[in-house]
């Protein structure tokens, strides 16, 4: 058996050649040449390095498969990795500023216990003290000095003159440039300064043709604003995140370092102002002692003295969790944890009760009610109709159960019912008409009453503790259902469908309709209600089209008993005439296939009686007198035809043939009518008794010679 290329001896030789670490190209070739004897030798020896190269190129290729699996195992890893010592740094940050804002606090509480041995710090240069924290070194500085310096950098800025006020304790902190990219593609954008000061961020764009100046963009409180670290991607690297609710903006540093200054350097301006805002809500949660009453000489003053008011009870606010609760909340809603938001809120109440608000307790509370508004107008854009539909009723349950937490149970069922009359309403619209009109009926109501199903199911789970919510369903439901009728009747009753079709399709809607039921909610008298007008139409249509039917074989009535010519022909009518009722058919029927009947009768017992059973389908209370009338409009065609017949015929066998027909419709059709009316509705019909029970036909008038109808 022949070895391929690459695998015999010569293989092998070259495989060692090419792996040796002394292998050089040119000199390979050079050899390789003068040793050829011509072109062939050279084709050969190229078509063994090919095979060569392809049997090496196999081999990679198997060995990536066996690794595959240890390769994806392995990046997993080192991203698991990767994301904990990120986590680790993260948490590292964050407890070096703890430990320095609580070394900040313990010195200012020493300087108030000990006011000389804070003078004698304060005398101390204090760069010489290594434990004395970032704001202390800054607060040593000059204040004019700092304060000068703002001055002149924001001269340079246009338009923030007005925006900005000047106050004793406003100063820069860092500035530098930036460069802003787009949050969704990561484009540049714009080239931007950022002034840094003790109390707000501000922005500016760069002038293009004054060097030197800018243009005032943003100002962001240092209180709303969230500082995050965007994880290097290159080639987009060195920046980093501000979050202010309801927008983010993405700034690159010029190199790692400075990224890492502004980092730490808005984290320690942000610590000191929320630390300075906690002393100032301190010092003045302190009582203020009052003025000592003036002395009196009057003896009768001590009798009318009163005991004095009770203290105000004062509320604790320089606990760390209240003092970033704000800052917290803006985090909550910009990652939209909305949870977490209003956990944090439930726990404010319920630290700060009901009692009577002291000022910096009023004051929390507006910077809390705005954060409200917003975590408010955020869970109302996400039960918009204009949000994704999909996902169905449970996809609002968060927002609403929510809104309903924050004690706005009223909008959040409106808005929930807005939600899902938009889901409905887009569902039905998706439907295609196609084929039969039945079948895009079971279509419509599987999908509509599905949805109605699901809706107040998820209703009861998401409104069970407020009953108040309820009319408004049923006020919904009552309009959804309004929705489904239109395209109900649209595809049924405007399309002109026989009125068997439209049974069918009505008595579909009625089945499903039974199913809400299960959960406690009867809609049929609705659907009644919004039907009856286009069924009434129906019958009356159908009543007519069988009433010229009716006329129209009369006039051609020759009065001849029928002949079906063949006995599979009479077997068909006999079990026709059995489904409709007429159990007596057979002493009408006689030998060789003959009818003792007219063709207008009997077509006439049939169209009736198919007429009665279909209308029965349609049947509720409001449809009863006119469907009555409608029996009794075309039954009296029939019966004044044949009488008008047996009163103007000469001839004593047709007169005879004629009487038989009328006893066949008085005896045999009447009777089975009136008891299939009375079995579907329930109650007899009097109408239908008078007519029958007459004592004789119907008089017309001798001597004319047409019906009367």
């Amino acid at each position: 058996m022949a070895l391929p290329l690459g695998e015999g001896v010569g293989g092998s030789r070259l495989r060692r050649q090419l792996e040796s670490g002394g292998f050089a190209a040119g000199e390979y070739v050079k050899q390789l040449s003068q040793q050829s004897d011509g072109d062939r030798d050279l084709q050969e020896h190229r078509q063994r390095i090919q095979a060569l190269s392809e049997e090496t190129a196999q081999s990679l290729k198997r060995n990536v498969y066996q690794n595959y699996r240890q390769f994806i195992e392995t990046a997993r890893e080192i991203s698991y990795l990767e994301s904990e010592m990120y986590q680790l740094s993260h948490i590292l940050t964050e407890q070096k500023g703890i430990m320095e804002a609580v070394t900040q606090a313990l010195l200012l509480q020493a300087d108030r216990d000990d006011p000389a041995l804070g003078a004698r710090r304060a005398a101390a240069d204090p760069h010489s003290n290594p434990f004395l924290p970032l704001s202390a070194k800054e607060a040593a500085a000059s204040e004019e000095g700092r304060q000068r310096t703002l001055t002149t950098l924001l001269e340079k800025v246009e338009g923030c003159r007005d925006l900005l006020p000047e106050s004793p304790g406003k100063y820069l902190v860092y500035n530098g440039d930036l460069v802003e990219y787009d949050a969704d593609h990561m484009a540049q954008i714009q080239r931007v300064h950022a002034f840094l000061m003790n109390d707000c961020l501000l922005v500016a764009t760069w002038l293009p043709n004054r060097r030197g100046a800018y243009r005032y963009d943003a100002l962001y409180p240092l209180e709303g604003l969230a500082v995050i670290n965007v994880k290097d991607n290159p080639p987009m690297k060195d920046m980093f995140k501000l979050l202010m609710f309801p927008e983010s903006r993405i700034f690159q540093a010029e190199n790692a370092k400075i990224k890492k200054e502004w980092l730490e350097v808005l984290e320690e301006t942000k610590r000191n102002r929320a630390l300075s805002e906690k002393l100032r809500l301190e010092q003045e949660a302190l009582p203020r002692a009052a003025p000592p009453p003036p002395e009196t000489t009057n003896p009768f003053d001590q009798e009318d003295e009163k005991e004095p008011p009770p203290e105000e009870e004062t509320v604790d606010l320089s606990l760390e969790w209240i003092q970033e609760l704000p800052e917290d909340l803006d985090v909550c809603i910009a990652q939209r944890d909305f949870e977490g938001a209003v956990d944090l809120l439930d726990k404010l109440n319920e630290y700060l009760g009901y009692e009577a608000l002291s000022q910096p307790v009023r004051e929390l509370r507006a910077k809390v009610d705005e954060r409200v508004r917003q975590l408010t107008d955020v869970l109302v854009f996400e039960l918009s109709p204009d949000r994704s539909l999909r996902g169905g009723p449970r996809a609002t349950r968060r927002a609403v159960s929510q809104l309903i937490r924050l004690g706005q149970s009223t909008k959040a069922c409106e808005l929930f019912l807005k939600n899902r009359a938009a889901a409905v309403h887009t569902a039905i619209r998706q439907l295609r008409i196609e084929g039969a009109t039945l079948l895009y009926i079971h279509k419509l109501c599987h999908v509509f009453f599905t949805s109605l199903l699901e809706t107040a199911r998820e209703f009861e789970t998401d409104f069970a503790g407020n009953s108040g919510c309820y009319s408004a369903f049923i006020v919904w439901a009552r309009s959804a259902m309004r929705m489904f009728v239109d395209a109900f009747s649209k595809q049924v009753f405007d399309s002109k469908e026989s009125l068997s079709t439209a049974a069918e399709c009505v008595k579909v809607a009625k089945e499903h309709c039974k199913q809400l039921s299960e959960i406690g909610l009867d809609l049929t008298f609705i659907i009644h209600a919004l039907l009856v007008k286009d069924i009434k139409g129906a019958l009356q249509s159908y009543k007519d089209i069988i009433i010229e039917a009716t006329k129209h074989r009369n006039s051609e009535e020759m009065w001849r008993r029928m002949n079906l010519m063949t006995p599979e022909a009479l077997g068909k009518l006999r079990e026709e005439m059995r489904s409709c009722g007429m159990s007596s058919f057979d002493q009408y029927t006689g030998d060789d296939c003959w009818v003792n009947l007219s063709y207008t009768v009997v077509a006439f017992t049939k169209q009736t009686m198919a007429f009665l059973e279909e209308a029965l389908k349609l049947y509720f209370p409001e449809l009863h007198m006119v469907l009555l009338e409608s029996l009794v409009e075309i039954i009296l065609v029939a019966v004044q035809h044949v009488d008008y017949s047996l009163r103007c015929e000469q001839d004593p066998e047709k007169k005879a043939f004629i009487r038989q027909n009328a006893s066949f419709l008085y005896e045999t059709v009447l009777p089975v009518v009136e008891k299939r009316f009375e079995e579907g509705v329930g109650k007899p019909a009097k109408q239908l008794q008078e007519l029958r029970n007459a004592s004789r036909l119907m008089r017309v008038n001798p001597e004319s010679m047409t019906s009367v109808v």
